[in-house]
């Protein structure tokens, strides 16, 4: 199973609470232009895993207008930037025992580059600017994954 792991668009600091935070129009364009570059990949996301914050279900929302995505999408508290990394992957690992074939997961930081080195125990934490993404495959009977990439859009840009 793929496993791909974004971090939301770049949001708002002027907000009453982290929860509330909104996307700005620079996340937009970026969160935007990362999904036509995913597109491109041809994901055939099954599954979709979401923090409960708004500018993740943001992001989310400005993926699935440029992806060809599932309809329905599973908000998990766990994908809160402070979320127990420990158990997204162990529900990762089971969703992977259940034949999807790609989860497209949409959280923070830090809890994103944990993420990475807790499904690759051999990988240190990536870094990831915002609207980055990683593709993790993850192998259901050895539980382990392996980081078979990772771009953003300033690598985005960098390529044009």
């Amino acid at each position: 199973m793929y496993v791909f792991i974004m971090r939301h668009g770049d949001a708002a600091v002027n907000s009453i609470s982290d929860v509330t935070r909104e996307l700005t129009p620079c996340g937009q364009q970026e969160s935007q232009e990362m999904a036509c570059w995913l597109t491109q990949q041809e994901p055939d996301v099954d599954c979709i895993l979401v923090s409960p914050y708004i500018r993740a279900k943001q992001t989310l929302k400005v993926v699935r207008e440029n992806l060809a995505l599932p309809s329905n999408e599973e908000e998990l508290a766990e994908l809160k930037p402070s979320g127990d990394v420990a158990l997204v992957a162990s529900y990762l690992q089971v969703l992977a025992t259940q034949e999807y074939n790609a989860v497209l997961v949409i959280s923070h930081l830090p809890l994103v580059g944990y993420l990475v080195s807790e499904l690759c125990p051999e990988q240190t934490p990536p870094m990831f600017s915002t609207s980055s993404i990683a593709c993790v495959e993850l192998d259901p009977q050895t539980e382990k994954g392996r980081l078979l990439w990772q771009t953003s859009p300033v690598q985005l840009a960098a390529k044009d």
